[in-house]
């Protein structure tokens, strides 16, 4: 049996990489420890990587940010003498199950999608350094980088030879990114694609593979002066003092029961389902920053949004089972309104900034998570402002319709505000209610007009805002038969039928590369050529091809 996936670390237990800053410039550099696979069975040998390498990379990226925002430019590079990367291990994948395969590969691409939204975002320049073998996720890192080095040394290459050698896809966008980012010709594309070897410096350059080829005589002046130019532009971001990121506070009570500062995870197992409610602040927020600042990584704000990052994280890689997530709230809404506040008052200093962006990822890691999303909303619920876009998120949302005796006659009721009019946007680049309301712009001006009112359950299922309100009569009984219905479905077909309908509009690198995990992916990594047991990921290292079924679907 596999250990639980813990994704809560820090650069003092690092195994894999070496995060190193230099004023305003960082170095990430990639040593990975080949006997410290995070499973056994195999050795992460020539800088290949499994899920604890990555942690360890989303871990630095997320510090950069927050604890040391006057960096602009930071360098990957490798620490190893033999290769820059060689990728996701393929033993590793070879002997991992289907669905862990899958949410590794979902994984990554956040974690590859965060650093590359960092250069717009938080003024960071991320350019990667490759000298030796860059093969496969390898190059998918650099990929993902703003710029691209490649060593001239008759020796340096990169590649993305899944075809030839795994008959698998590039698991972390690398096809979309050729051709959507990099703009590279698709025949050009098709032929680097189906290269086992790869390509060198010249050719890399030639092609439009890398942005710049260099010589190690000259690297360090080469790469000073590099940085010096990508920054030039940037503002400036002197002076500023981070916010040290802690552990986060979460007690795992018993096998069905996480207890954090903010939220608590509560998993049925007979009914193949969790609750995840989140708790608002006790206090209102500070009204300066100086006050928000001392807090740290204490502030509700930052702290609710780590927890349920990782609350969403555990539930993916270890409780597979578990088919339907339940959001809830619980506090009082003017409170976190004036949280909520906070993001229009001071959004443009670069801690509320930070966090702001912080949210816009966890709620795409919420959408793009294979459960039914289902919001449930209360008396006593606290859904305002930003926590309103867990409503948007859902795939069902049911609200409470007048007043519960058991709940001391209160009502349920909702709160909009600027937050949810495209603040935190999905994968498509538009908001929950644009995606929601996308051939009905009348009733996305009539819920505009409607923010900052605390909306009942029959205004807000007129105004389309939740899916069902019942009474207290009906309440209990239609949320247990929607559970009956959800669980008699296939779990394959809802996995589908969710991730299709979740992104209407208009196409994006990252719905691209997400939609194509989704499916392309998750339907190759279950084919004989690829996982039989004479299939190239099993054959792989053992001197023999695989074996490849010949029929086209």
């Amino acid at each position: 049996m596999r250990p639980n996936i813990n994704f809560d670390t820090n650069p003092s237990i690092y195994k894999h990489w070496q995060l190193i800053v230099e004023n305003t410039k960082a170095f990430l550099i990639m040593k990975v420890d080949e006997d410290a696979g995070f499973f056994d069975g195999y050795k992460l040998k020539l800088n290949s990587y499994d899920i604890g390498v990555d942690i360890e990379l989303a871990d630095a990226v997320q510090r950069l940010r927050f604890e040391y925002p006057n960096v602009n430019s930071v360098i990957i590079k490798s620490g190893n003498e033999k290769a820059f990367c060689a990728g996701a291990n393929i033993k590793m994948l070879a002997s991992s199950d289907h669905a862990h395969k899958v949410n590794f590969c979902k994984f990554t691409n956040e974690t590859r999608n965060f650093l590359e939204n960092s250069s717009k975002e938080s003024n960071q320049l991320f350019i990667c350094l490759v000298e030796g073998v860059c093969a496969g996720g390898g190059y998918e890192l650099a990929l993902a980088c703003d710029h691209i080095i490649l060593m001239d040394d008759g020796s340096s290459s990169i590649s993305l030879p899944e075809v030839p050698l795994l008959a698998v896809l590039p698991g972390t966008g690398g096809l979309t990114r050729l051709t959507d980012k990099r703009k590279i010709r698709r025949d050009l594309a098709d032929v680097f694609c189906t290269m086992e070897e790869g390509v060198k410096a010249k050719k890399a350059f030639e092609w439009r593979l890398v942005d710049t080829i260099l010589k190690k005589t000259t690297l360090n002046d080469d790469l000073q002066a590099l940085i010096e130019e990508k920054s030039i532009k940037k503002p400036s971001m002197d002076n500023l003092t981070g916010i040290k990121l802690n552990n986060i506070k979460k007690n795992i009570l018993n096998e069905n029961e996480i207890k954090y500062s903010t939220i608590s995870v509560n998993i049925d197992r007979d009914k193949k389902s969790v609750t995840i409610t989140i708790q608002a602040p006790v206090d209102k927020a500070p009204i300066n920053i100086e006050d928000i600042l001392s807090q740290g990584d204490d502030v509700w704000l930052l702290r609710c949004a780590r927890e349920l990052d990782d609350a969403i994280l555990y539930l993916r890689f270890n409780e597979l089972e578990i088919g339907i997530i339940f959001f809830k709230t619980r506090g009082e809404i003017g409170k976190v309104l004036s949280y909520d506040k906070l993001f229009e008052t001071f959004e443009n200093h670069w801690f509320i900034k930070e966090i702001s962006y912080y949210w816009s990822r966890v709620f795409k890691r919420i959408d793009l998570t294979s459960r039914t999303l289902t919001t449930l909303i209360e008396a006593g619920s606290c859904y305002a402002g930003f926590l309103c876009e867990l409503i948007f998120s859902a795939d069902r949302s049911y609200m409470a319709e007048g007043k519960f005796e058991e709940l001391n006659n209160k009502e349920a009721s909702i709160v909009l505000s600027n937050s949810n009019f495209g603040r935190f946007l999905m994968s498509n680049d538009m908001s929950r209610l644009n995606t929601r309301f996308i051939g009905l712009p009348n009733q996305l001006l009539l819920t505009k007009q409607n923010q900052s009112k605390y909306i009942l359950a029959k205004e807000a299922y007129e105004l389309g805002l939740i899916t069902f309100i019942f009474d207290d009569i009906d309440w209990d009984d239609e949320i247990r038969l929607f559970l009956e219905e959800r669980s008699s479905f296939s779990p394959d077909s809802m996995v589908g039928m969710e991730a299709n309908l979740r992104f209407p509009g208009k196409e994006t690198m990252e719905t691209k590369i997400f939609g194509r995990l989704t499916a392309w992916q998750n339907w190759i990594f279950q084919r004989p050529s690829a996982v039989g047991e004479e299939g190239a990921l099993k054959k792989y290292g053992t001197g023999n091809k695989g074996m490849y079924t010949k029929e086209r679907t």
